[in-house]
């Protein structure tokens, strides 16, 4: 577990790195894989998004999602951007709930933590605080925020258990999760699975659909539901996975439409309110 995690902040510091020197990241894991018309990052923020914050933070985007454009933010709501990277969309949603509500950020690597305080200073916005931590230790308290975003980051840790725990602690009751993360909808063979996940940049591995809906209902939560935002093909992953010795057109059949995008809903109960002598009759 140590060392997916040491490879997650190298990998994730390294990408801080060159926004900082000028360059633009990939969903990848080597920077020129995807190019730069990468199908899992390409199109996720419209140009109305992308003109109110700076470059870096626009760079430093590696995600497979916009949970900011589907996460239904209200004006006053406390949320938590889980490995909130440059700080995209922890900026787009301090946006949305505006001043009477907070936008904190969650980051484990300090050269991501340095760029996204960077760009909250250049786009001077205030209500906003960027929390050094690891996902599975939450560094709030419990029953404190109202959505918990994240933008393809859950799919790297390996307690992914103990990340659902955390969010669903940290929530308030009648809270929302709204991620965008990579799921699998179909078996694969695990070597052509490896090798697909590795194009995405998955370090630990994305779920199984009904494993995604398995553990948020252990934790606690209600209401999920799993919706498909972008459907890989095997072509999408052609030149990768050319280059990584896979016989593409030997495995089509194993990959075309079984990767995907999603964006993932749930709620923690109402009932999940505590129910000590100061808060119950």
């Amino acid at each position: 577990m140590d060392s997916v995690k040491e490879a997650i902040q190298e990998r994730y510091g390294e990408a801080a790195r060159r926004v900082t020197s000028g360059q633009a990241n990939s969903c990848c894991d080597t920077a020129s894989c995807c190019g730069t018309d990468d199908p899992i990052t390409r199109n996720l923020y419209d140009d109305a998004q992308k003109s109110v914050l700076p470059d870096t933070a626009v760079l430093a985007s590696l995600g497979c999602g916009n949970p900011t454009a589907l996460a239904e933010l209200k004006p006053g709501e406390m949320v938590l951007d889980l490995g909130s990277g440059g700080g995209i969309d922890v900026l787009l949603s301090a946006r949305r709930v505006g001043p009477t509500g907070k936008a904190y950020g969650l980051d484990m690597t300090d050269e991501m933590l340095a760029l996204a305080r960077e760009n909250q200073k250049k786009a001077g916005i205030e209500n906003v605080e960027f929390l050094k931590g690891e996902i599975e230790h939450i560094p709030l308290p419990d029953n404190s925020v109202d959505v918990i975003i994240s933008n393809c980051v859950i799919n790297l840790s390996a307690d992914k258990d103990r990340v659902l725990q955390e969010a669903f602690r940290v929530l308030k009751p009648g809270g929302r999760f709204a991620v965008s993360d990579v799921v699998v909808r179909a078996h694969v063979p695990e070597q052509v699975r490896k090798s697909m996940l590795l194009w995405v940049g998955c370090i630990a591995g994305a779920l199984r659909d009904y494993d995604y809906v398995a553990k948020l209902t252990k934790a606690g939560f209600e209401a999920i539901d799993i919706e498909p935002t972008r459907v890989y093909k095997v072509e999408d992953a052609r030149a990768f996975l050319s280059a990584e010795g896979v016989d593409v057109d030997a495995i089509a059949s194993e990959v075309d439409g079984k990767f995907m995008s999603a964006f993932v809903r749930a709620t923690k109960p109402v009932a999940s309110a505590c129910c000590s002598s100061a808060c119950c009759s």
